[in-house]
């Protein structure tokens, strides 16, 4: 058996990062099981669904690392669903029932005030042919119930009904069909809801394992039921934790919070996205991994928590910065090219810079104190500028390398008396305009004797 998964989304937004904890674990359980990965179109709701987002959820995943074996769209795949109904009326296991959401808010206040479950009552079974007739007569239009299996023989007898499975995340779970509704497949105006759609292709697809997210616990009980209605057996589930933001609320995708195309855009790399979107609530430690072989060493579905996960995107800057520190030139050249860096100086510069930067595009801000003089975040105080510009006088001559900088302040310290923090740090703020960032030692070749000798105040 081969391994296949799926991520089904719907494209009626931007995916969010909790979106994308659902896509990376289905895709590194297939890795590590040598499976197929289907990136699955959810778009049966026509009015809402945008080939737009589609395609942006294609370059999401992509940019996250993520390459399906197989791309579907349910709005292709209407005649598989049709089929599937006319077997369950056929069986007599999907009924036609009328009444309006009204009546059903009535009724279900009226088994509460009874103390009893809220769910369906299966009124609609009791309808005659005539009655049916005559309701369709007044301009009703039937909404299509599957019957669960939860009674012997009387429908309006239920019983306790067990689905048990094993969950991959959750261990061994447990549902009881007879404190469900029978689930409403078909609406009125003859659209699917998401069960029928997403059960018929995953029977037709192929899929072995469903990974989702963990408010969708109570309906693998009823799909587990349709599963088995239509002839197929269930595949395994696996439900993980939800990510929420950093002060609790649920992402949406109508919001754009969090956003994977934001993220990507805000300059954050794909692993440090990736790596905190798939560690977070779990019981490994939340680290940068460097790739997607070493996440998915790290991932284990059995380690996730079974309580929500705070997405915080300070760790985010955490992750990337850990990521940038350790990057090599090649892999960033052609960013820094775009930056306008020169190749012939591009790896010096980036192994000087890297280690003060969170993201890679903050390598842009010290190119330009390089190449065309200091930022204006520090001026040098007024009882330093004399010293700095006896410091100036006593640059040593070219060629220069990164031993350049100790035998400058050595000559300094020997003609002014100057040492530690008082000695360097109007010299940093003088070449530089910052209090902090790379080694100077670094930068001093970079810049070159005239190119220094130009900040002299």
């Amino acid at each position: 058996m081969t391994v296949t998964v799926r991520f089904a989304p719907s494209p009626t937004g931007n995916i969010h990062i909790g979106n994308a904890r659902t896509a990376l674990f289905n895709w590194l359980y297939a890795k590590q099981h040598a499976g197929r990965f289907i990136l699955r179109f959810d778009d049966t709701d026509q009015a809402r669904s945008k080939q737009s987002y589609a395609d942006q959820i294609g370059k999401d995943l992509k940019w996250l690392g993520i390459v399906p074996d197989a791309v579907a769209y349910q709005s292709a795949r209407f005649p598989a669903y049709d089929a599937a109904v006319e077997k369950l009326k056929q069986a007599g296991l999907l009924y036609p029932c009328y009444e309006t959401a009204e009546e059903l808010e009535r009724r279900r206040k009226i088994r509460l005030s009874r103390r009893l479950p809220p769910v369906y009552g299966r009124e609609a079974l009791k309808l005659t042919d005539e009655e049916r007739a005559q309701l369709e007569a007044e301009g009703r239009k039937a909404h299509w119930r599957f019957l669960l299996p939860n009674f012997e023989s009387n429908p309006f007898e239920t019983q306790r009904t067990e689905i048990n499975w094993d969950d991959i995340v959750r261990g061994r779970q447990t549902v009881d069909l007879a404190s469900m509704s029978d689930p409403v497949l078909v609406r009125e105006d003859g659209t699917y809801l998401y069960t029928l759609p997403s059960v018929t292709d995953d029977i037709e697809m192929g899929v072995t394992h469903v990974i989702r997210g963990d408010d969708h616990v109570t309906n693998t009980g009823l799909q587990i039921a349709l599963f088995r209605a239509l002839g197929a057996n269930e595949p395994a589930f696996g439900h993980h934790n939800l990510l929420t933001a950093a002060s609790g609320e649920g992402l949406s995708k109508r919001t754009g919070a969090l956003s994977v195309m934001s993220l990507a855009l805000q300059g954050y790399e794909p692993m440090a996205v990736a790596s905190l979107a798939v560690l977070t609530g779990t019981a490994h430690a939340v680290s940068a991994m460097p790739d997607m072989d070493a996440l998915k060493a790290a991932f284990d579905p059995a380690q996730v928590s079974k309580s929500a996960a705070k997405f915080d995107p300070a760790d985010l800057d955490i992750l990337n910065k850990a990521l940038v520190h350790e990057m090599p030139y090649a892999a960033v050249r052609d960013r820094l090219s775009a930056f306008g860096i020169p190749d012939e100086l591009g790896e010096a510069f980036w192994l000087a810079v890297r280690g003060n930067l969170v993201k890679v595009a903050d390598a842009a801000g010290w190119w330009s104190i390089v190449a065309n003089g200091p930022a204006d975040d520090e001026a040098l105080a007024a009882e330093d500028i004399d010293f700095v510009r006896e410091a100036f006088d006593l640059l040593p001559e070219e060629p220069w390398d990164p031993g350049t900088w100790k035998a400058w302040t050595e000559r300094v310290k020997q003609a002014t008396g100057r040492s530690g923090k008082a000695l360097f740090m109007p010299l940093r703020i003088a070449l530089t305009g910052r209090r902090s960032g790379p080694e100077i030692s670094d930068l001093l070749p970079l810049l070159g004797r005239a190119g220094t000798l130009a900040r002299r105040p």
